[in-house]
């Protein structure tokens, strides 16, 4: 039986997001949980979010033996970026590029 759980417009960068994603990649549910608690990153928060929503999606249909599903598939990729530009010397602006991340999480019991 396999799961997923999306997360669209994440505004971290993608390669901030794929070093906590690296992580829990292949773990168990229980494991990553765990895991993510404990990490001092930004994006870790956001990704046991993603988890527990994934669970949350097995709890709906009724299954009821969580312990036994691992992290199949975790996959990182970039959202639309937003450009802003910093004033510098001279009239002269500084481009900053704002970057999202989309966050593909699916967990199975194989």
């Amino acid at each position: 039986m396999k799961e997923h759980a999306t997360l669209k417009y994440l505004r971290i960068s993608p390669q901030k997001v794929r070093l906590v994603a690296d992580v829990i990649r292949g773990k168990s549910v229980e494991e990553a949980l765990t895991t993510l608690q404990f990490l001092e990153k930004r994006s870790a928060k956001h990704l046991r979010k993603l988890l527990k929503g994934a669970v949350s999606n097995l709890d709906n249909k009724g299954t009821t033996a969580i312990d036994t599903f691992n992290i199949t598939k975790i996959t990182v990729d970039a959202g639309p970026h937003r450009k802003t530009f910093l004033p510098r010397a001279m009239g002269r602006a500084t481009p900053i590029i704002k970057r999202t991340s989309h966050v593909f999480l699916e967990i199975s019991n194989d």
